[in-house]
């Protein structure tokens, strides 16, 4: 007995050190899409500052699949010793799981929540040609289309997806889902023309809307936003209470020790302030939001429940 307790006193000591040497080696953040979407941006404008603070490589690395479930699979399996973190988003952690009857992972049991990064609207961005420019010629034009409206998103049981399938509910219209590995990919299609629409984040339809190759149709946003003051919203164009915005989180496996979550949040939160990423993510029509653990976990539960309900009301799989 007095063995084993020498043993657990010394595994105990070993392990607080590590935490407060953390990180001792290269951090890998992993985010489930392509490059070139919102969550893409927020992990690298972060893990950016996050190497500079820790004097050592963050690397990002994009493992696509499955609408964002191959990659977060791959965390929620990895060593709980803050060594693999992932970028999360409202998709996979509150919408996802709703999607399917039987769901391999549980984003609340299976992830430690570090802290909320950002926050960025979502818009209907259309090819430059679409023969509609607003909201109310997009919806008399799907209204002609036997097959429906095709539309792109960064991939099924994405936020993207559930706001175009609520969309065509509410304006009594026909969608058809175009999913892709991201939100890069999704607003490239936008724009070469391979669909008409999408439902995409701001970040992912800018640089295409400033190249003259896709049209702003409306944002999901209560509000106009900076990065367009002049794109409407989509509840001004005809439908009241639309709203929708994609959020960007850091969680970590669960069991991952508490000092380090302490410490990544800490760091992140200071980043987050800083002038220069604030002026990257306002670039993108992002807002750098920062928060406690505990905040972003009340928000995933709060985001589960509502989302979930809306999954059920219309009765997507």
């Amino acid at each position: 007995m007095r063995l084993i307790a020498s043993l657990l006193v010394g595994l105990c000591v070993a392990f607080a050190v590590g935490a407060q040497d953390y990180p001792s080696r290269p951090v890998r953040i992993i985010l489930p899409y392509a490059p070139g979407g919102i969550s893409d941006i927020a992990a690298r404008i972060v893990g950016n500052k996050l190497s500079e603070t820790w004097k050592q490589q963050v690397v990002i690395e994009n493992r696509t699949g499955g609408g964002g479930l191959v990659g977060t699979q791959a965390v929620a399996k990895a060593t709980p010793d803050g060594y693999t973190l992932l970028v999360a988003t409202v998709s996979e952690f509150a919408i996802t799981q709703h999607f399917y009857a039987k769901f391999p992972i549980d984003p609340i049991k299976d992830f430690a929540p570090i802290v909320l990064v950002s926050d960025t609207p979502l818009m209907f961005a259309a090819h430059v040609s679409a023969p509609f420019n607003t909201v109310a010629e997009m919806i008399a034009y799907a209204k002609t289309q036997p097959g429906g409206l095709a539309f792109a998103s960064p991939g099924n049981g994405t936020l993207n997806q559930l706001t175009g399938e609520r969309f065509a509910f509410e304006t009594h219209t026909k969608m058809l889902h175009v999913p892709y590995k991201g939100g890069g990919p999704a607003g490239a299609a936008i724009a070469s023309g391979e669909v008409p629409v999408g439902v995409v984040a701001a970040s992912s339809a800018i640089s295409f809307i400033k190249a003259g190759r896709v049209k702003a149709i409306a944002v999901t946003m209560a509000k106009r936003i900076p990065l367009g003051p002049e794109w409407p919203t989509v509840a001004e164009s005809g439908v009241p209470g639309f709203e929708a915005s994609n959020w960007v989180a850091m969680v970590a496996p669960t069991g991952t020790p508490r000092d380090i979550i302490v410490k990544v949040n800490a760091d992140t939160n200071r980043a987050l302030k800083l002038p220069d990423v604030r002026e990257r993510f306002a670039g993108v029509g992002a807002e750098p939001v920062g928060s406690t653990p505990e905040e972003l976990a009340a928000k995933i539960r709060s985001d589960s429940d509502r989302y979930g309900k809306l999954v059920k009301q219309l009765n997507i799989k």
